[in-house]
C-alpha cells in the first residue's frame, strides 16, 4: 500500500510544479485587467461562455511566457532567494520538461483564442507570448536598466485580448487601457527591485535600482505614478465613463501618487524602509480601478 501512496505524492507534487512553472499569482494579476475590459467593450456583461474562454485562453497565454521565462531564466533563480524555490532550481522539473510545457501549452491557447474566439485575439495571445519571450526576457531583462517598463507592454496585452474577444477589433479605447496598464507596471515593479536589490546585483541583472540611486529611482516611480494617473483620466472622455469610474479613478490615483511620494521623501534621506508597501498599494490601487471600469458602464446602461 505504500508504493502507489509515494506514486500519488510524486504525482502531486509534479503537476504543482507544473503550475508554480506558470506564476498564478502573476497570472491573476494579469487577468485582473481581462474581464472589466470585456465588460467595457460590450456596455453591458458579455457572453457568459466568451469570458470563461478567454479566462482560459488568457492564462494559458501568460503560463506559457512565464514558463519560458522560468526556463530561460533558471541560472538567475539559482542566485535570488525570492526565487530559489522555483520547480527548475528545485529540481522538481527538468529543463526539457519546462520547455516542452510552455511550447505545449502556448500552442494551446492561440488555436483555442482562434477556435473559439476569434482570430484577431489569437494573433494578440501570440504577440504577447513572444514580446515577453524575446524583447523582454531574452533581449532586454539583462541589458537594461529600463527592461521592466518594455515588459510592461506584454503585461498589458490582456486588456487589448479582452476587447478583441468582444468586438473583433482594436480601437482607441483599448489602446488607453493598454496605456493604463503599461504606465503603472514601472511604478509597481520597481519598489520591488528595491526590497530585493541584492538579490538582482548576486544575478547580475541590471533592474533600474541595481544601478542607480534610490532617490532616482524614487523620482522615476513619482513620474510614471502622475502618467498613470493621466491615463486612467484620459479612459473618462475617451470611453464616456461616468461618475462612478470618474471619482475612484481620481481618488485612487491620487492615492497612488501620494504614496509614491512619500518613498520619494523616504528615498532622500535614507533607504527606504518598507518600499513593499507602494508594491502592495499598487496592486489594490489597480484591481480597484478595474472593478470601477466594471461596474461604471453596468450602473449606466
Amino acid at each position: 500500500m505504500s508504493a502507489p501512496t509515494r506514486t500519488s505524492v510524486s504525482l502531486a507534487r509534479k503537476l504543482a510544479a507544473y503550475l508554480a512553472l506558470t506564476k498564478p499569482r502573476v497570472i491573476e494579476l494579469l487577468l485582473i485587467a481581462t474581464v472589466p475590459t470585456m465588460v467595457l467593450a460590450e456596455r453591458g456583461l458579455p457572453n457568459l461562455w466568451l469570458v470563461l474562454a478567454v479566462l482560459f485562453g488568457g492564462a494559458l497565454s501568460a503560463g506559457s511566457a512565464n514558463a519560458f521565462n522560468c526556463y530561460i531564466d533558471a541560472d538567475i533563480d539559482k542566485v535570488m532567494g525570492r526565487t530559489k524555490n522555483r520547480p527548475l532550481v528545485t529540481g522538481e522539473l527538468t529543463k526539457t520538461e519546462a520547455l516542452v510545457f510552455a511550447w505545449v501549452i502556448g500552442a494551446i491557447s492561440v488555436v483555442w483564442f482562434a477556435v473559439l474566439v476569434n482570430p484577431l485575439s489569437a494573433l494578440l495571445s501570440l504577440a504577447a507570448i513572444l514580446f515577453y519571450v524575446f524583447v523582454y526576457t531574452l533581449g532586454l531583462k539583462r541589458r537594461t536598466p529600463q527592461n521592466i517598463v518594455w515588459g510592461g507592454a506584454a503585461g498589458a496585452m490582456p486588456a487589448l485580448i479582452g476587447w478583441a474577444s468582444v468586438t473583433g477589433e482594436v480601437s482607441f479605447t483599448a489602446f488607453v487601457l493598454f496605456l493604463i496598464v503599461f504606465l503603472w507596471t514601472p511604478p509597481h515593479y520597481w519598489p520591488l527591485s528595491m526590497k530585493y536589490l541584492e538579490d538582482y546585483k548576486s544575478a547580475g541583472v541590471p533592474m533600474l535600482p541595481v544601478v542607480a540611486k534610490n532617490q532616482v529611482v524614487a523620482r522615476q516611480i513619482i513620474l510614471y505614478a502622475w502618467a498613470y494617473l493621466a491615463a486612467s483620466l484620459l479612459l473618462i472622455p475617451v470611453a464616456q465613463m461616468g461618475l462612478i469610474y470618474t471619482v475612484v479613478a481620481l481618488a485612487s490615483g491620487l492615492w497612488f501618487v501620494v504614496e509614491s511620494h512619500l518613498l520619494y521623501r523616504e528615498a532622500k534621506t535614507s533607504i527606504p524602509a518598507n518600499p513593499m508597501r507602494l508594491f502592495h498599494s499598487s496592486i489594490t490601487q489597480l484591481t480597484v480601478l478595474f472593478i470601477a471600469i466594471a461596474i461604471d458602464p453596468l450602473i449606466y446602461l
